[in-house]
Order: C-alpha cells, then sequence, then structure tokens
C-alpha cells in the first residue's frame, strides 16, 4: 500500500479518518456483526455509505466477512486483530470527548474496559 508520506498519523488517518469507519468499529466492538445491526445505529449511516465503507474496511484488514445466510446471500463481518487493536484508542477519544463535550454520553464501562486493562 503506497502512503502520502511516512507518518504514522497520516498514515493511519488515511485508513480512519472519513466520518464513517471508527464508528462501525465502535458498533462492531460492541457486538454488532450484520447489515441491518448497523444501520440501526443513531447516527443513521445510509444504504451505499455502509455497503462501500465496510467494503473499504474489508480491503484494508480492519474486517473480515463471512457468508451466513445462502438467499439471499447475506454477510456478517468481524474485527480483525488490526481492529480490535483500535479499542484502546476509541476509548481514548471518548475521554476525550467526554472532557470536552460535557453533553456526550459516557459509554459502559463494559466498552471502556480494553484487553489491555483486563491483563
Amino acid at each position: 500500500m503506497d502512503h502520502r508520506s511516512q507518518c504514522p498519523i497520516a498514515v493511519s488517518l488515511d485508513l480512519l479518518g472519513d466520518r464513517w469507519t471508527l464508528v462501525l468499529i465502535r458498533d462492531l466492538l460492541n457486538g454488532k456483526s450484520k447489515f441491518s445491526e448497523f444501520l440501526q445505529s443513531p447516527e443513521r449511516i445510509s444504504t451505499n455509505i455502509l455497503t462501500d465503507r465496510l467494503g473499504k474496511m474489508e480491503a484494508s484488514g480492519l474486517v473480515t466477512r463471512s457468508r451466513y445466510q445462502e438467499r439471499p446471500r447475506r454477510y456478517q463481518f468481524e474485527l480483525t486483530e488490526m481492529g480490535r487493536g483500535l479499542h484502546p484508542v476509541l476509548c481514548e477519544i471518548c475521554r476525550w470527548g467526554n472532557r470536552f463535550f460535557p453533553d456526550t454520553w459516557t459509554p459502559p464501562d463494559s466498552f471502556m474496559q480494553t484487553q489491555n486493562e483486563e491483563a
């Protein structure tokens, strides 16, 4: 994969810096895996954007896709190690958001406790 620079922030933003990727990773970390479940999130992603974003996330190695129904074909998504590695990053973004935007909701403890904190 070609990168516009060798800066880790720029490289990461090229992959994660759109409006939806981190929200979808949040949903996956919270147990959502199916297209219809992502559509139920309060941010109200459109179906065409969701299809595009999940495809890009799969191509970049953040998620894997597996078929769970043949007719019609339906897929579920699962975070890869790369995708799960974003959990502590999302927790820090939540902490930052709660600190500077006090009207935002506080994520549940079950989300805020990452694998690293459990070890």
